[in-house]
């Protein structure tokens, strides 16, 4: 039987796609990208907002329409949306073949031998059967990967579903993770993303303390890395140690995505959210003073309740003020069993959705002047492939993270002379909204 697997919503359900890719490959199935040459569709939903769930349910529906076509024969749905709404997701889609739970991912292959024997299966094992470890078969481009370093979150945002969905933070044992990096690094990966829901909580289950300082300078000693990414750390965990690891480290690049929500003391306490302006002022300072150069990369919430026009107003002042260098908005989205859906003082949706776009807008400015500083310096960026239609390469520079930033396009780079996952020196020529537009160059990196 051949399979596809498609993986919706964020990079730490991606690793969980590609555990259950191995699983299945092991297990004796033959594996392709396009579900329209498949026999079993296995759909890894994302369930945390409801613009998530809409693609879920439309991307289910489109494999629902492929299989009453004849093209398809199984659908199993997994994921956040399956572990999130269970039995609703099978009564609603009776052309789906097994919904199955977060915590039944690691038996994919007995499920699927289950429903080619015809059974339809509806299975929720507990959350913590979800193993936080196991080999995995890349879906990303060969020379980058993500590590996953913990799984579930206990911050208790009051907007957030993902405590619900994925159970409490439990972090991966470093000795775990250490292995795991060394494997991927065997492999050809030189670029590692480390995530969790709450990066800079990792560690304070097993250890009693926060170990992510710790874990990044032991992940700098595997040969074979040359990049190491951290994304995803609260505001209020970011402690000296790690600043100061992530400045004294030359494999760590200079970036860090920081979620900060919102910067209005009011809208701040509602979310339950310990951060204050000032503080995040402090923060920010003492990032730029310490890690010159540093990329910040944030995401906002806007609309939620009680959120007036003054507290608005106030957090467009403080991006302007701040001008990340990244930027991501949502507008907010009344999630069921969450304290911020029973408050009261709930914002219109358009209007939600209005001040989401004009913080987008202002941001793109930002961020076209940012880019534009840019020309004229040489920076150091990995090659993702080769656009035939420009005639030249692609890339991203040390402040991209991969699949959320921008682009480095290198236009009259010859295809024979370079290859995929390749580090280069570029001089940033032109400027594009997000993307840069470069030329390879051989001289050294400057300061």
């Amino acid at each position: 039987m051949i399979v596809s697997m498609i993986s919706l919503g964020c990079a730490k359900n991606l690793v969980d796609s590609e555990r259950m890719l191995h699983a299945l490959r092991a297990g004796g199935y033959v594996l392709t990208p396009d579900p329209a040459d498949a026999d079993i569709a296995v759909v890894n939903t994302c369930g945390f907002i409801q613009a998530a769930k809409e693609e879920a349910i439309e991307t289910i529906l489109e494999l629902i329409a492929s299989k009453e076509q004849g093209s398809l024969k199984r659908i199993v749905v997994t994921g956040c949306l399956a572990e999130r709404y269970r039995e609703e997701v099978a009564e609603q889609f009776p052309e789906v073949d097994a919904v199955i739970g977060i915590g039944d991912q690691s038996d994919i292959c007995a499920v699927l031998d289950r429903i080619t024997a015809g059974d339809r299966v509806t299975r929720f094992a507990p959350k913590c059967n979800m193993p936080l470890t196991g080999k995995r078969l890349l879906a990303t481009l060969p020379f980058f990967a993500y590590l996953k370093i913990a799984e579930g979150c206990s911050n208790g945002c009051t907007y957030c579903a993902i405590p619900q969905i994925r159970g409490k933070f439990r972090s991966v044992p470093m000795d775990a993770l250490l292995a795991e990096a060394q494997s991927l690094a065997d492999s050809g990966v030189t670029e590692l993303v480390v995530i969790a829901q709450d990066s800079t909580r990792y560690g304070e289950d097993l250890y009693g303390e926060p170990r992510l300082p710790a874990l990044l300078r032991a992940l700098c000693k595997i040969e074979g890395l040359h990049w190491i990414r951290v994304l995803y750390c609260y505001p209020e965990r970011i402690s000296d140690e790690l600043i100061d690891t992530i400045a004294s480290e030359p494999k760590i690049v200079k970036y860090l995505d920081i979620p900060i929500q919102h910067c209005n003391a009011d809208v701040l306490r509602a979310m339950r959210r310990p951060c204050t302006a000032d503080s995040l002022r402090a923060l920010f300072r003492r990032l730029r003073e310490r890690v010159p150069g540093i990329t910040l990369r944030t995401t906002l919430l806007v609309g939620f309740p009680g959120e007036t026009e003054e507290a608005f107003e106030e957090l467009a002042d403080f991006v302007q003020e701040q001008r990340f260098d990244r930027m991501g908005c949502f507008a907010y989205s009344e999630e069921e069993n969450t304290p911020a859906a029973k408050m009261e003082n709930q914002i219109d949706p358009e209007l939600r959705e209005h001040r989401a776009e004009i913080l987008m807008e202002q941001q793109m400015q930002i961020a076209a002047e940012l880019c534009i500083r840019r020309i004229g310096k040489k920076e150091e960026a990995v090659l993702e492939g080769y656009d035939p239609e420009s005639g030249g390469w692609y890339g991203r520079t040390a402040a991209d993270a991969p699949d959320v930033d921008g682009r480095v396009w290198l236009p009259e780079a010859a295809q024979d002379d370079f290859s995929c996952g390749q580090y280069v020196t570029v001089r940033i020529t032109d400027a594009a909204d997000y993307d840069l537009i470069g030329e390879v160059v051989t001289d050294e990196l400057t300061e």
